[in-house]
């Protein structure tokens, strides 16, 4: 018991191999009931909070736990300064690893929990919060691995400045995909259409079939697929016709210069009766707008109710087949593009 290895007796060695084991063991036993007891609190709650933390605690290494405990037992030792400067070192730097372990198991639990939220009304955002969720794990390793290497007494600022410069030069290469990529995560977070969407792009107008990491597919009126880049989407104009809670209709009528005047003056109460007839459409107004060429023309203004395009159609149906019987009653004509040629026959002298 009196032989000495490396300054310390076999008793001392003997104590600090019971402290560590003594350590191992605790640590093993709270990270087991505190998960038993969390999982089956999680079994009574609603949240995913809960479910996480358990996964969260589940991913406590062993070797994290063997790292503490040789810490701990080493304190008992007598050891030279560069040795326990390295224990020292060892042992932040599993730390530093279950840190990330921690965070990259927490990353991952959220994303599941987010993609079975939103698979249901945005499939499009489980893809793109797949890559946002890659970029925040492999961001997380970076910064701990250059925390151990800096715990280990590696000059990092050289490093960083290299990594930096390397990643001038990639995002330089890749400036196209990298935007492309941006764009998406763009438009999964402010959301200005999600898949199933009805949008008007410039002169094309479809519905939105996919939104994937560089490009977005949208399919047209005539059948056709168009894809677009992410970039190209965001710089346009986008006009979403699905978020559209209302319609404003403005549509216009011509009748015949022979129209008596008391039908000209009553022309206006008959466009608002058969407005106001329709129970989805709020009148705005009717005026006599012009007299034109060929016809006096007339303009109705109302508000649909509603965005669906075939509420629109059927409104507007309805008022026609209204200002036709009404019209034909009082004998009212409407005006098509006509030219009356007058000839004049002079008298001979």
């Amino acid at each position: 018991m009196h032989y000495v290895l490396f300054k310390n007796d076999l008793t001392t060695w003997a104590i600090a191999l019971t402290i560590a084991c003594a350590v191992f063991l605790l640590l093993y036993m709270v990270r087991k009931v505190a998960v038993c007891r969390l999982q089956r609190y999680a079994q009574t709650t609603t949240t995913y909070i809960d479910d996480a933390a358990v996964k969260v605690l589940s991913a406590t290494h062993p070797l994290f736990m063997l790292a503490m405990g040789a810490l701990a037992g080493a304190q008992w030792l007598e050891l030279s300064e560069p040795a326990t400067l390295r224990l020292t070192r060892l042992a932040l730097g599993a730390a530093l690893l279950q840190v990330a372990r921690w965070g990259d198991v927490g990353v991952r639990e959220w994303l599941e929990h987010y993609r079975r939220q939103r698979i249901a009304e945005d499939i499009a955002s489980t893809t793109s919060t797949a890559v946002l969720g890659f970029l925040l794990r492999v961001a997380l390793w970076v910064v701990i691995l250059l925390m151990i290497l800096d715990n280990f007494g590696v000059n990092i600022t050289t490093l960083v400045a290299s990594l930096g410069i390397g990643g001038i030069a990639v995002a330089l290469a890749l400036q196209n995909i990298l935007g492309d990529l941006l764009s998406s995560l763009s438009i999964v977070l402010d959301k200005p259409f999600v898949v199933g969407d009805f949008i008007i792009i410039d002169d094309i107008a479809g519905t939105v079939e996919h939104i994937g990491l560089k490009t977005t597919r949208i399919r047209s009126l005539s059948g056709e697929q168009i894809v677009f880049s992410n970039s190209d989407m965001l710089k346009s104009r986008i006009r979403n016709l699905k978020r559209m809670e209302t319609r404003r209709i403005v549509f216009p009528i011509s009748v015949t210069y022979k129209t008596s005047k008391e039908n000209v003056r009553m022309i206006p109460r008959i466009l608002q009766q058969a407005v106001e007839a329709q129970p989805l459409a709020q009148f705005d107004r009717a005026h006599l707008k012009a007299c034109g060429p060929s016809a006096l023309e007339y303009e109705t203004v109302y508000i649909v109710q509603s965005s669906d395009y075939r509420a629109y159609m059927d409104i507007q149906q309805n008022i026609n087949v209204t200002l036709f019987e009404r019209f034909g009653e009082l004998g009212i004509k409407f005006a098509h593009p006509t030219q009356t040629l007058q000839l004049t026959r002079h008298a001979e002298a």
